[in-house]
């Protein structure tokens, strides 16, 4: 997935850069990097539980914002690690996306940090001729 972490961003967080060509791509990347914040390896959380999701905000960047806050809410409330399949956006800022993925198990899923929350310190979600560009930062 096209994402790096930063380094020296903000203390006792976590923060990363995520790019795609298109805004629906860096949505994606950005939810990789979310998911390997706490987990070592994506590959190791299989596609068995499905969870339809839609959003709607009147900004893209807000939108980019509570998507991500959403998986760390399924992560929280039910013990689920999910990523993103056929996301779309849609005029209006709306996201339609179905997420995959199956029960957080520590037998089989390498933990590194919990993520608490997704922050606004330092967030941003740019696109230009290039391509999408989005900086988030994690309350772990």
């Amino acid at each position: 997935m096209p994402f790096e972490f930063i380094e020296d961003i903000a203390i006792a967080d976590v923060a990363f850069r995520a790019w795609g060509a298109s805004a629906e791509e860096v949505f994606t990347s950005a939810a990789a990097a979310t998911l390997r914040v706490m987990v070592q390896d994506l590959g190791s959380i299989a596609r068995r539980q499905e969870r339809p999701l839609e959003l709607v905000n009147s900004c893209l960047d807000l939108l980019l914002f509570d998507f991500l806050q959403e998986l760390i809410y399924y992560k929280d409330a039910e013990g689920l690690l999910l990523l993103p399949e056929e996301l779309r956006l849609q005029e209006g800022y709306c996201l339609r996306a179905h997420l995959w993925g199956e029960r957080l198990d520590p037998s089989r899923h390498e933990l590194l940090v919990d993520v608490k929350a997704v922050t606004l310190h330092l967030f941003s979600l740019v696109g230009d001729s290039e391509g999408w560009k989005a900086q988030v930062v994690l309350d772990i």
